[in-house]
């Protein structure tokens, strides 16, 4: 590794990244919500994700951990399943109660991110998201080199 990477340059990275993730941790509790139904809730309401494989995927959560929180969602009345694509999989629809869920809940966050990309430049939007996803694609990289999870 570079001299000029260590340190304090990885040390600030790292954060970073804990306040970011404080950030929602936080937010999910203060606003009564479980992380996994948070994201959830943020996936469903933003669109990027209709079926739990999706969802999965979206929140790099494991089947079980959203399996559960789904089924009681679902209990509770804020989403609603129904058939899929396929026989296996079944699209996830927020209901009357889930969708007032979401304007008391993640919509606040969804604002919050807004306003705060609109502080952004676009020419500094653009290098933040380009360097952040170069970061992590070789971050992903990284765990291909034999041993590196051990």
């Amino acid at each position: 590794m570079k001299e000029s990477h260590t340190g304090s340059k990885l040390s600030e990275y790292n954060r970073i990244m804990k306040e970011n993730e404080d950030f929602y941790r936080d937010a999910a509790k203060a606003l009564g919500l479980s992380e996994s139904v948070f994201w959830i809730l943020y996936t469903l309401r933003t669109g990027y994700a209709a079926v739990q494989s999706e969802i999965c995927a979206c929140i790099h959560q494991p089947k079980q951990t959203v399996s559960s929180a789904l089924k009681k969602m679902e209990t509770d009345g804020y989403i609603e399943l129904t058939c899929g694509d396929d026989r296996r999989s079944k699209r996830i629809l927020l209901t009357e109660k889930g969708d007032a869920l979401c304007e008391k809940t993640v919509d606040k966050i969804i604002g919050i991110e807004c306003a705060a990309l609109e502080g952004l430049s676009e020419e500094e939007l653009e290098q933040f998201l380009s360097l952040f996803r170069r970061f992590t694609d070789l971050l992903k990289k990284g765990r291909g080199v034999k041993g590196a999870w051990r």
